[in-house]
């Protein structure tokens, strides 16, 4: 039986258009395709990384609306997808209205973390081959309850940035918010890390913005960038990861690498 606790990562940033969902389906893959076992909660209203990972809404059932509206448990809404190895708590339209619902509730912030302490609860039983080893939790563009609640429940926020003109504001807003949720809510969330995405390395745009995350967040910036690759906008469209629709290409491999470096610095974390 397993007494691994899977580690949850919420992938957020307050800005849009970021790659943050792109991140979540394609990084899941990635850990998937090196021997890991994960779970990807779609908290995004928008439900992209749902249709990104082949879950159509017809197709949703129970989602995470029902999981943060505290009409069902996490265990009986996620589905499993195309990725042997990955399976996903999809999202609906639902969750618009949930901040309203939620507004006289004292639990509103911890909401998720209850549920998913009773996940891992219930999985705590799993042999270690059918043990998730990764929770990723794919964060709205904004700071409103829902990302609130994802990084209540996480032990780590990863941030993609994406290497354009506006990428630095809002980010060290944005950091302030992870240190006011760690000061009252979650004491041990942390930066996992800032992945740079939409990278064209034949820019001086690209390459300076790079250079501003990197002296902005220091090592906590990755080493692997994800490419700006047509691949990577196409894949969404065919329901489809990236890995699975064309695995050779560049922004593929940039995943698999990304997935690499994210091991290694849970394996560091850990002994710490």
């Amino acid at each position: 039986m397993s007494g691994r606790r899977p580690r949850v990562l919420a992938i957020a940033n307050q800005k849009g258009g970021v790659g943050k969902t792109t991140t979540a389906i394609n990084l899941s893959t990635a850990l998937v395709a090196v021997g890991e076992r994960v779970l990807v909660i779609d908290l995004d209203s928008q439900g992209n990384a749902s249709t990104g990972l082949g879950i159509e809404p017809a197709s949703r059932g129970l989602t995470s609306y029902d999981v943060m509206a505290g009409k069902a448990r996490m265990i009986d809404c996620k589905l499993g997808t195309a990725v042997p190895g990955l399976d996903l708590v999809p999202a609906s339209a639902n969750l618009v209205g949930l901040e309203a619902e939620m507004a006289n509730k004292a639990s509103r912030p911890f909401q998720l973390r209850d549920a998913v302490g009773d996940f891992v609860e219930h999985c705590s039983g799993m042999p270690d081959d059918e043990a998730y080893s990764y929770i990723l939790i794919d964060c709205p563009p904004s700071v409103n309850i829902l990302t609130l609640n994802a990084m209540t429940a996480s032990d780590a926020v990863l941030v993609p940035v994406q290497c354009e003109f506006f990428a630095l504001e809002g980010i060290a807003q944005f950091k302030e918010t992870i240190e006011q949720i760690q000061a009252t809510l979650n004491p041990v969330l942390e930066i996992q890390g800032v992945v740079l995405t939409m990278h064209d390395a034949r820019t001086s745009l690209s390459r300076e913005v790079a250079e501003n995350v990197r002296e902005f967040f220091g090592p906590k910036v990755y080493n692997t960038v994800i490419p700006r690759n047509t691949r990577v906008a196409e894949a969404p469209s065919h329901g489809k990861p990236l890995l699975l629709y064309d695995y050779d290409c560049a922004g593929s491999q940039a995943y698999i690498r990304l997935a690499t470096e994210i091991i290694e610095r849970e394996q560091q974390y850990k002994a710490a």
